[in-house]
């Protein structure tokens, strides 16, 4: 079994699946460190990315998942996954992927965004990241988790998700 920590930047996505990946012991794979450097170039300089240009990005992810299914490893994923499309191409990796979307406002998203220097992800992309979202729709595995939680909050809900998807106790390693 897999977990996609996703949701648009500065929803936390990164921290939460860190830090529950820590606590689980399960391995992680951070999504922006499988963009190739185009489109790294393209998001720093104000661009947002498109489908062809995100498609190459999350068929790697979906293989880094498929390498530990074959092993039968599960994992944790901290991706943005926008478009059910995207989530689509993740789901090819594995079998069992379930989602865990960190959602909330655009003020608090904006306020977030604004305070932090870094990353490559620029504050004025995180509209054009809320226009491409498409919430999980009722045939997808998962759950949506409200960011105005604080980040610990967020990592006990999300341990505790993925424990019981487990079939561990929470905060439990192996």
């Amino acid at each position: 079994m897999h977990f996609v920590v996703m949701g648009v930047s500065g929803s936390g996505k990164s921290t939460v699946a860190l830090r529950a990946a820590e606590r689980l012991g399960l391995p992680l794979a951070e999504a922006d460190r499988f963009h190739p450097a185009a489109n790294i170039a393209k998001m720093s300089a104000g661009a947002p990315l498109t489908d062809e240009d995100r498609r190459p990005w999350l068929a790697s992810l979906a293989e880094w998942i498929a390498e530990h299914e074959r092993r039968g490893e599960p994992t944790l994923v901290a991706c943005s996954a926008l478009k059910r499309a995207y989530r689509d191409i993740l789901r090819t990796g594995a079998p069992d992927i379930r989602f865990l979307h960190l959602h909330g406002p655009r003020s608090l998203l904006a306020q977030r965004l604004a305070e932090r220097s870094d990353h490559f992800m620029p504050p004025a992309l995180l509209d054009s990241q809320l226009e491409a979202l498409e919430p999980l729709e009722r045939d997808e595995q998962g759950v949506t988790l409200d960011i105005a939680a604080t980040p610990d909050v967020l990592v006990e809900r999300v341990v505790g998700i993925v424990a019981a998807g487990l079939g561990r106790v929470p905060g439990a390693r192996g």
